[in-house]
């Protein structure tokens, strides 16, 4: 349930902190007071896009926070599947800058707006007057004989299965396609690889002859520089070794007196042993390096094949023809065994297909035993708010082919007439007679589900006295295993809540502010008193009021 709703800089609202209650909450109020302001603050938590020229202040951010009581509701797994840390008091967040940029957040955890809408739908239920369009909707409508009929575990079953369904039989398409296509390309399949097979290519192949040949193509530069840089260093009059070795001796015949020179007496010992070794290894270089222009051929040879092979196949090196040699083995594979492949993937789907039937054979048992119990509910509590004559029947139609939701096609017919064909609810009932009708089915779904919150704004249009009295005690009924809030105009439905919100501008300051508080029980009479007869009731009013809150 929602226990609490801070909205900082979102339309008429400056600072606003409300906290509801169990049970059946009311929202009343003045038009353009800000009672819809206060949803549209709320359905921004929810997973609603935000536009930032609604802001109460341009120059500020939008903070909108709902605190949600979640234990018992079944929300653990959906926790553990979104990675989210899961907590009995749940905070939804959003926050939204004067740029329009726009961030949410679950117990601090950033999420986006999907994963913060899908939440939000498991949270709460908000339907106003103008959502009535829903209940043409063939979804929604079997969502209500879903509810009803309690299979939710086993209609998240078939809809797993039947997604790995759709994938494989996706994937049989392709591959039925690929392997008529490998069968017709096999024979130049097979004559590329046998090219790239007999080239017998290697990774760094490429790399390493021509490193090898541009050895051989400048073999006697250097010879010539190993040998220059060996006399140099040893073979000269004033070769480097014999110099250092004279600097040694230097610094040797004076170590007696310094400890410093000692020290860099070895220094200078350490260096000539490294001279000698660079020395010698440059002379054993130059004796190794040779022209030898048999070789040179060989490798050239070798590197033009191997860029010509590049050329023809498009590839910047010898990793991508050998790629390309492994992609093509497969695709010859596939033509020589993709016909297993297939059949084995049919074997595959055949199986899933069965399963999936007898699923789907078992969702529409149970829809079909559900469906008389949705028409008598309906019809009975339509009856309870003066709609008598109504009359609801449930066309259920099996289909011959598989679809996410089973094989069931249902249609709600309805009217609200003695003597009147049944047809599409939207066509046969009044505007009052559908907001009746929604809230009658609405009332099902949550006695059956374990939805904590749901919300209705304003779905008494076109409805009062009795009616307005018998609508809201549906309401007070549906509270007892949900909480409920409800914006209302009707003084009926306001006296069965458990808790009286009042909302109202506040002009004392520069700019106009929308504000809400809790009423009092003497306030409830005199805020109901003012909803029967006007801004200034008598006492008749105010009597009035009093029998409707304590009937």
């Amino acid at each position: 349930m929602l226990k609490q709703l801070t909205i900082n800089n979102y339309a008429l609202i400056d600072n606003l902190q409300i906290s509801f209650n169990n049970g059946l909450n009311i929202l009343t109020g003045e038009t353009g007071a800000g009672k819809s302001i206060i949803l549209g603050a709320l359905s921004l938590i929810l997973g609603q896009r935000a536009e930032s020229r609604y802001f109460f202040n341009q120059q500020k951010k939008c903070v909108i926070e709902g605190q949600f009581g979640i234990s018992g509701f079944h929300l653990k797994e959906f926790f553990e599947d979104n990675d989210l840390d899961y907590e009995s008091e749940t905070i939804l967040r959003r926050e939204i800058s004067a740029d329009g940029k726009s961030r949410a957040f679950v117990n601090d955890t950033p999420v986006n707006l999907t994963l913060l809408k899908q939440l939000g739908e498991k949270l709460i239920d908000i339907h106003s007057q103008h959502a009535t369009a829903e209940i043409n909707d063939p979804t929604f409508q079997l969502l209500v004989v879903d509810a009803v009929a309690k299979h939710s575990a086993l209609l998240a079953d078939y809809q797993s299965k039947y997604k790995s369904y759709k994938s494989n039989t996706a994937k049989l398409q392709q591959l039925i396609a690929d392997n008529d296509k490998a069968k017709a390309d096999l024979d130049y399949y097979q004559f590329q690889f046998d090219e790239l097979e007999k080239a017998k290519l290697q990774p760094d192949e490429q790399e390493e002859l021509e490193q090898e040949l541009n050895a051989l193509n400048n073999a006697e530069e250097i010879k010539k520089n190993l040998l220059g840089a060996v006399y140099l260093l040893q073979e000269g009059e004033s070769a480097a070794l014999l110099q250092i070795k004279e600097a040694s001796q230097q610094l040797g015949s004076i170590e007696r007196y310094s400890n410093a020179a000692a020290e860099l007496r070895e220094r200078l010992n350490s260096v000539v042993i490294e001279l000698k070794d660079i020395a010698a290894e440059a002379d054993q270089l130059e004796q190794h390096t040779v022209t030898d222009e048999a070789r040179a051929d060989e490798m050239n040879q070798r590197l033009s094949m191997i860029y010509n092979l590049q050329k023809k196949h498009r590839t910047a090196n010898n990793a991508e023809l050998l790629q390309l040699q492994d992609e093509l083995s497969e695709k010859i594979q596939q033509a020589m065994f993709g016909d297993e492949a297939i059949e084995n993937l049919q074997k595959e789907i055949e199986l899933q297909k069965h399963e999936l039937d007898e699923i789907a054979e078992q969702l529409s048992a149970n829809r079909l035993k559900a469906i008389p119990e949705i028409e008598a509910e309906v019809i009975n509590t339509l009856a309870e708010m003066g709609m008598g004559n109504s009359l609801l029947k449930i066309q259920h139609q099996t289909l011959s082919n598989l679809t996410p939701t089973g094989t069931d096609q249902i249609k709600f017919m309805f009217t609200a007439n003695k003597g009147h064909a049944l047809a599409e609810m939207s066509k046969v009932a009044s505007g009052g007679e559908l907001s009746r009708l929604m809230l009658s089915i609405k009332s099902l779904i949550a006695r059956n589900t374990a939805l904590p919150t749901i919300i209705f704004d304003e779905i008494d249009t076109g409805v009062s006295g009795e009616v307005a009295n018998k609508v809201g005690q549906i309401m007070e009924q549906l509270a007892a295993n949900l909480q409920v809030i409800t914006i209302t105009h009707l003084p009926q439905i306001a006296s069965k809540g458990n808790s009286h919100y009042f909302v109202f501008k506040d002009n004392n300051g520069d700019i106009t502010k929308t504000q809400i508080r809790q009423l009092s029980e003497t306030e409830r009479v005199t805020e109901i008193a003012k909803m029967l007869s006007g801004d200034k009731p008598g006492e008749s009013a105010l009597q009035n009021a009093r029998e409707l809150l304590n009937s």
